[in-house]
């Protein structure tokens, strides 16, 4: 398994080329040998993969929006192909279908298609969650829902370990579940501050690493991405600290 910085944890500074570039360069020199592309303002794909080549930079995975994979697929696949980035990601499905088990099975409906032609297209989509996917809805949550009723040829996951958690689950029983349904899972570690949790730095919190890595490897996951939604400080000075948390757990 290998790690990827997700740049949506610095998302302020990569909203000009000139930010990305510089970013870019920051996550290099942190010791990060591949990234995430989310959260980012305008660039040329061309300009983009000149800098990742210059910098020395994979990607491994992106975060687009639903309507961009909607009504502007084409490109989106043309796009990963230049940068040599296999998985497709969806950060979250729109608001409108998150309130119930209805919303959910509108949702995999629609996906369905678009997975279809991004695997046709020697590609990969996978879906990322939050907390609101455990919603209850009978004797199922919206993560069963999706889990179970999506075409386990197309639909992937990217399970975020942080958001498993707040959402009452086990990360490390959810990466199992998904088993072979997943090449890229996301670190992100949760403490609290009274009675409130928090985002923390891989390794700063409380959820058990060593069983989540366990899951990761026996399902045989390519990529963990470092991600921290919130930081206290410089997200910078969070991914390293994560980097090198990591590096401590043996990576």
């Amino acid at each position: 398994m290998k790690i990827a910085a997700q740049l949506y944890t610095v998302r302020d500074f990569t909203q000009t080329a000139e930010g990305i570039e510089e970013s870019l360069k920051k996550v290099k020199e942190i010791g990060y040998d591949a990234v995430q592309v989310s959260g980012f303002g305008p660039i040329d794909p061309e300009k983009l993969k000149e800098l990742l080549d210059e910098i020395g930079l994979e990607v491994c995975a992106t975060h687009i929006g639903f309507d961009r994979l909607k009504n502007d697929l084409d490109s989106v696949i043309k796009e990963h192909k230049l940068w040599g980035c296999k998985h497709v990601g969806l950060g979250i499905m729109p608001e409108e279908y998150r309130d119930s088990a209805e919303g959910i099975r509108k949702f995999i409906k629609e996906i369905t298609p678009i997975a279809r032609k991004i695997k046709n297209n020697g590609l990969q989509f996978i879906y990322h969650n939050h907390n609101v996917e455990f919603a209850k809805y009978g004797d199922k949550t919206g993560m069963d829902i999706l889990f179970e009723e999506s075409d386990p040829e197309v639909f992937d996951f990217e399970i975020d370990t942080y958001w498993i958690q707040a959402g009452g689950a086990d990360p490390a029983e959810w990466i199992r579940k998904v088993n072979n349904r997943m090449n890229v899972v996301h670190f992100k570690d949760m403490t609290v501050d009274g009675w409130d949790p928090l985002m923390a730095e891989v390794g700063e919190g409380n959820l058990n690493w060593e069983r989540i890595i366990a899951a990761c490897k026996e399902n045989e996951v390519e990529w963990a991405c470092v991600e921290q939604d919130i930081c206290p400080g410089d997200p910078f000075d969070s991914l390293e600290i994560s980097l090198n948390n990591l590096k401590k757990m043996g990576f």
